[in-house]
């Protein structure tokens, strides 16, 4: 054996006496502590949260959240503002006294006239609150006395990317923490075996090349990596690497990260950073995964009925059908934040037919989780919200026919649903001018959104702060008002 083989068994040797004697000392003791929060939690189906000190700052109404992004910013004036009013304004350009210099995109700027296109669908009151939706959601319909709509919410941002960066995190640039994970910092998880934030994502038929979505949409900015959302991929295994490799059992995979966290934890007594102690949680959170996610995706233990309330598509990985079933049983699971992003609503042109494809992909399935959870009675404290970064306009982007029309951003009006957890059921709030272009009362901003969500959790939003590079942050900055009207 010459030198350098001498040397390469040494090597391997000094590795295995490493390990061992730091697997019989920190790592022991890591597997100690796993275990016994294991025995803790064996004897209460809901151990307690690691919340904030101090958190919830009072009794919340809600204990989880399932918000349901519209990504593309649906049509309010289609589907849940109705103007009839604009019938007798058809092809007319929009007044400069209702436009009052707005900013406009890039798609419509450099229209000569921008004429208004009246809704071609037709709408109707439903139940007791006498509350609008078009024909497009009929399923959504039969739950008006259920939704609190808002129809006078208003945001900064005209362009996508930074609107919805700014209706998921407080801000239009990129970086900080999504709400989310503002949620998960302060509140923790009640389930140990499923990260405390989770998120859906599903492609629509009304338009299957729409605006993407990035990954930062439900990161954690500058708070510890340990609070972003953990994405469900739409595609193939929901999530990568989840199962041992061939020849890997479960014992063989428990002893090398026990290993690893022995390794981990002598690098953070050496350097102190806070993330090495997230990545020991979440090799233990993908560990318990292992068993909790196959379980979570066994659907068809679902009885037939609740099935075929969610539609057709419901057995279609991917599907926002099979999303809003996934979301009802990680609610059930006690997951804290549950987020479904379905892309598609970007109806820039062809908007008549591609909202049909749409309101398609999303009406049931919404129906049906709503009725899931009042049926397992987990409604009256799970917060549901449904909506998009901004509206659209009432005047068409390109060219206007009798069947056909586009619409472009639009910042100033757009309309959100609730219902669920410490929410006024059957109030409609806010109010629009005739052309749905402007608010005439009650605006709603998205800070204020943001900050009524945080309330209906326990939280008030003044106080979840969080210091970085010198500065206290919080999600609504330094603005939000509680929209008190919506409180039940």
């Amino acid at each position: 054996m010459n030198d350098r083989q001498i040397n390469a068994v040494q090597d391997r040797l000094n590795r295995r006496v490493f390990l061992r004697d730091a697997g019989a000392s920190v790592g022991l003791t890591a597997l100690g502590n796993l275990l016994a929060s294991n025995a803790a939690a064996s004897d209460s189906t809901r151990p307690k949260p690691e919340t904030l000190p101090g958190l919830p700052h009072f009794a919340p109404k809600a204990k989880r959240v399932i918000y349901l992004f519209q990504s593309g910013a649906p049509s309010q004036m289609d589907l849940f503002d109705p103007k009839p009013v604009m019938d007798k304004h058809r092809g007319e350009d929009l007044p400069a006294s209702i436009r009052m210099g707005q900013r406009l995109t890039t798609m419509t700027s450099g229209q000569s006239k921008f004429p208004v296109a009246p809704s071609l669908f037709k709408f109707v009151q439903h139940g007791k609150s006498g509350m609008w939706f078009s024909e497009l959601t009929p399923h959504m319909a039969k739950l008006a006395d259920d939704w609190c709509m808002i129809r006078s919410m208003n945001t900064e941002a005209i362009n996508h990317d930074p609107a919805i960066t700014f209706i998921q995190t407080g801000a239009q640039l990129a970086g900080r923490p999504s709400i989310g994970s503002w949620v998960s910092y302060g509140l923790g998880s009640e389930n140990r075996d499923f990260p405390s934030y989770i998120v859906l994502t599903s492609f629509g038929t009304g338009r299957r090349d729409d605006q993407p979505l990035y990954d930062r949409l439900w990161g954690s900015g500058f708070l510890p990596s340990r609070y972003q959302g953990v994405k469900f991929r739409n595609k193939g295994d929901a999530v990568l690497y989840l199962s041992n490799p061939p020849g890997v059992d479960r014992t063989t995979r428990r002893g090398t990260l026990d290993r690893l966290a022995a390794l981990n934890s002598r690098h953070f007594e050496d350097v102190g950073d806070p993330e090495i102690q997230t990545r020991i949680s979440q090799y233990e959170m993908a560990f318990r995964m292992q068993a909790s996610v196959p379980d979570l995706l066994k659907t068809s233990s679902e009885p037939k009925h609740v099935l075929d309330a969610y539609g057709p598509e419901v057995n279609t990985p991917g599907t926002y059908a099979a999303n809003c079933l996934l979301a009802r049983r990680l609610a059930e699971r006690d997951v804290r934040f549950i987020q479904l992003f379905h892309m598609g609503w970007d109806h820039h042109g062809g908007l008549p037919a591609a909202i049909k494809g749409q309101c398609h992909d999303t009406d049931q399935p919404t129906a049906a989780l709503i009725n899931d959870l009042k049926r397992l009675g987990l409604l009256d404290d799970t917060l549901v919200i449904w909506g998009g970064e901004f509206g659209r306009t009432i005047y068409s982007q390109g060219g206007l026919t009798s069947t056909d029309y586009g619409r472009d951003h639009h910042p100033r009006c757009f309309t959100v649903l609730l219902t669920g957890g410490g929410v006024k059921r059957g109030l409609t709030l806010g109010e629009t001018d005739d052309y749905c272009y402007n608010i005439t009362k009650d605006p709603v901003h998205v800070h204020d959104l943001n900050a009524t969500i945080l309330h209906l959790l326990g939280i008030d939003h003044t106080r979840l702060t969080y210091r970085f590079q010198g500065r206290d942050f919080r999600l609504t900055d330094v603005h939000g008002n509680i929209v008190k009207q919506i409180l039940a």
